[in-house]
C-alpha cells in the first residue's frame, strides 16, 4: 500500500538559518537537458540526454523585524551572493532518515508581494549549481536526514542514530550542515561516518569546526565508494555548558 504524507513538517534551511516558520510552500524540480539527435529522412524525433539541472522555489510570510535570518532579510541578502548558498528541505523533518533535498543554488529573483486584503508575502526562486572543482558534481541531489535539526546540549553530543542505505554506493555524494543555533562555549566538530556493518565506523566528511556561540553552514563532497551505513557524530572538547542546533543531511551521487 502506498505511504502518502502532508507537506506540514517540512523543513527548510538556508545557509545558517531554519527558515521553516516563515514558509508554508516549498518547489523542489528536477530537470534534465536533452540534445535533438534528428536526421534527414527520420519519421520522428530523437533526443539524447545532456545535463541535469535543478531549480528551487521558496514562498511564505514577509516578516517586518529586521535582523538576520529574518525572511525578507535573508531571502534579500542571498539575492546575488557572492558565496552559493546551500540549502536543504527536509520532508517529513526531525526524523532521522527521512528524504532530504540538498542544493548549492543560486538566487535568481527575489519577490515581496503585499495584497490590500491579505498577508505582505515572500517568493524566493534559485538555480542549483554544481561545482565540480570542488567535487558537487551536482548541484541538487536528494539524500537523507541524518540529523533531527533538534537542539542538543554540550554533554549529549556524540553518535545520533545510523541510516542504512541497504548496499554501498560507489560514486561519492555530497553533505550539508546547517548550525542555526548555538551557545556551546568551544568549537563544536561535526562529522558524517559510514560503515559496511553498522559497528565500525570511518570518517567520511568532517565538517570545519562550528566555533563557540556562532552559526554556520557548510557543503562538503567527497569522491569513491559510501559505505552502506551512514551516521553523524559530534563533539566539543573542552565545553562546559551551552547546547547546539544543526541539520546534516547526505546524498549519495
Amino acid at each position: 500500500m502506498p505511504t502518502f504524507t502532508t507537506g506540514k513538517s517540512t523543513k527548510v534551511y538556508v545557509d545558517e538559518y531554519d527558515m521553516s516558520s516563515y514558509l508554508n510552500q516549498s518547489d523542489v524540480s528536477f530537470t534534465n537537458e536533452v540534445v535533438d539527435t534528428s536526421a534527414y529522412g527520420a519519421t520522428a524525433r530523437s533526443f539524447l540526454p545532456s545535463q541535469e539541472t535543478g531549480t528551487l522555489s521558496l514562498a511564505g510570510m514577509y516578516d517586518a523585524v529586521t535582523g538576520a535570518g529574518s525572511s525578507d532579510q535573508e531571502f534579500e541578502a542571498i539575492l546575488g551572493a557572492a558565496v552559493t548558498p546551500v540549502v536543504t528541505v527536509a520532508l517529513e523533518g526531525g526524523t532521522i532518515g527521512n528524504r532530504a533535498m540538498l542544493a548549492r543554488a543560486n538566487s535568481t529573483s527575489y519577490t515581496l508581494a503585499s495584497p490590500v486584503a491579505d498577508l505582505n508575502s515572500v517568493t524566493v526562486d534559485l538555480q542549483c549549481c554544481s561545482d565540480v572543482t570542488n567535487n558537487v558534481t551536482k548541484g541538487l541531489a536528494s539524500g537523507v536526514q541524518l540529523t533531527t535539526g533538534a537542539s542538543i546540549a554540550f554533554g549529549s553530543l556524540g553518535n545520533l542514530v545510523s541510516v542504512d542505505n541497504t548496499t554501498s554506493s560507489a560514486n561519492g555524494g555530497m553533505a550539508i550542515l546547517h548550525a542555526t543555533a548555538n551557545t556551546v562555549d568551544a568549537t563544536t566538530t561535526v562529522k558524517v561516518q559510514h560503515s559496511t556493518d553498522d559497528a565500525v565506523w570511518a570518517d567520511l566528511v568532517t565538517f570545519t569546526g562550528v566555533s563557540a556561540s556562532t552559526l554556520a553552514s557548510q557543503v562538503s563532497a567527497v569522491t569513491g565508494t559510501v559505505n552502506r551505513y551512514l551516521r553523524v557524530t559530534a563533539s566539543a572538547v573542552g565545553s562546559t555548558t551551552g547546547a547546539i542546533t544543526f541539520m546534516v543531511s547526505f546524498a549519495r551521487f
